[in-house]
Formats: structure tokens, sequence, C-alpha cells
């Protein structure tokens, strides 16, 4: 059954308020010393609401989708704007990027949703695709470390009526065979060194989703990776929403368009977790 995206996606924003409070307040920040950036790779933009931003931290920006529709409306948004450079793909290869193109690559909202081998896949085309020390930010399920403490402990029967009664939070679609440490681990594999994650909350109390920060690094001399476990994300989330909502001059520097001039955006936002 396919997605109607009659919100085009701004839904999944609602803790924020809306997706522009999201990317200046929760996602900028985070990757803010990851910009600006030569070429950016955007994996499955939906409807753009990623794209509107990240196009103002770049020179090239390609967007990749296994969904037509998505690119199309993608498309019809954006279509006048000569960074951009629109591809539909099998949902696995990255082909038509060429090899060492990419500065940084960037996907929230997606990844969750996909298999440990859809992940592998791409991890081993980006292991091409970025340039020596490119970077990248993908926000994945790491379901299977909440999900098999879970299922040691609950029958699946008892966790079903769990869930249903709001008494054990809901999984929103996360797959299963992921983790932090499996994509720590795949990284590692296809010559990428994930240097943090951040484990968190989804609109419950289990850290069932993780923002991984990765960079193609040619030495092969590595720190451990930076693992934090924040189960305080949603509260950012409704602190960021409340915010946006009762200071007319935050609401202003937050949705006003053109809002996204580089210098202004890198003095104001550090990343506070790096």
């Amino acid at each position: 059954m396919k997605y109607d995206w009659k919100h085009s996606g701004e839904e999944w924003s609602a803790p924020w308020g809306n997706s522009a409070a999201q990317w200046f307040g929760t996602i900028l920040p985070r990757i803010s010393q990851c910009l600006p950036a030569g070429t950016i790779l955007e994996i499955a933009p939906g409807f753009g609401r990623w794209t509107n931003h990240l196009k103002n931290y770049c020179e090239r920006l390609w967007i990749v989708d296994s969904a037509k529709n998505c690119i199309e409306a993608c498309r019809q948004r954006f279509g006048a704007d000569p960074r951009l450079r629109y591809f539909v793909n099998d949902g696995l290869s990255l082909a038509m990027i060429p090899d060492e193109s990419i500065d940084f690559v960037f996907s929230f909202d997606s990844f969750v949703h996909i298999k440990q081998e859809v992940v592998d896949a791409y991890l081993t085309e980006l292991g091409r695709k970025l340039k020596i020390g490119g970077k990248g930010f993908i926000h994945h399920s790491n379901l299977g470390e909440c999900a098999q403490t879970v299922r040691e402990r609950i029958p699946r029967p008892i966790r079903k009526l769990l869930i249903k009664a709001e008494i054990l939070d809901w999984e929103h679609h996360r797959s299963p065979s992921m983790t932090a440490d499996l994509f720590r681990d795949l990284c590692g594999q296809h010559g990428l060194y994930c240097f943090h994650q951040e484990l968190i909350n989804w609109r419950g109390k289990r850290l069932i989703d993780c923002l991984s920060l990765f960079i193609r690094n040619a030495s092969k001399q590595q720190n451990a990776t930076q693992v934090i476990r924040n189960p305080s994300f949603m509260r950012e989330a409704a602190l960021v929403g409340e915010l946006s909502r009762i200071s007319p001059a935050l609401s202003r520097v937050m949705l006003a368009p053109g809002s996204g001039r580089r210098g202004e955006e890198e003095n104001e936002y550090r990343p506070h977790l790096l």
C-alpha cells in the first residue's frame, strides 16, 4: 500500500511544530560540522522536507529515491533550482552517482524502515561514492537492540496487547534487523569509520532510533566510536516546538524564507553532541 503523502511528510515533524523548526532546532546542530559541502547526496528525500534546507549549504545537491512520485514531487518543487539533480534508483544501488564525487551524504526518516541487507547495500555504495574525507549522517533503526531485550522478557502475544494498551510504546515500523552496533560494523566493512552515534527515543521511552555520523577515512588508525544514549530526544522536540510557538522572534528566524544564510547559521548553531 502506497503512502498518500497528503501532508508532504510534515506530519512526521508534528512534535517540533513543523519541519523548519525540526531542521533548525534538532538536525542542523548535529550536522553543522559537515556543512557547507560542495556536493551533497540526499537518499530518500520524500517530498523534499530536508531538501528544502540542504540546498542552501552546497554547490550541488543530488537526490535519489526509489519512489518515482517522490522524485517527481521534488522536481516540481525545486525544478528551477540549478543546484539540484534528480534520480530514481532501485532502492539498493547508486550506480548513477560517480565514484568519489560526494562530500556529504544525508538521510533522515527513511533508513529507520529498511532491513539490514538494504543498509549494507547502500553503505557498500557509499564506500565508493564518498570522497576521501567525505562525511555522512544517517538516521536509522536501533530497534533490534530494544526488540531483543523485550522478546527475551515478554512473549509476542502479550507484547502486542501491551502495545495496543499503550503500556509498551509503538515501534513505528522500525526495522528489527538493524542496530547501532550493526551499522557501525557495516561501516567498517566498507571503508567507512562511524565516529559518532546518538541513540534516541521516538515518541516513546525506548531508544529505537540512532543518528550515525561517519567518514570515509583513508587512515586505518581510528578512535573508538563516541556513543551517546539520549532518552530525552523527544523532550528536546517538545521544547523546540514550544519555543517555535510562543516566541514570534524565534519563529521568524526559524521559518522565514531565505533564512538559510550560511555564515549566520554556522555561527549561531553549533553541534552540541559532537
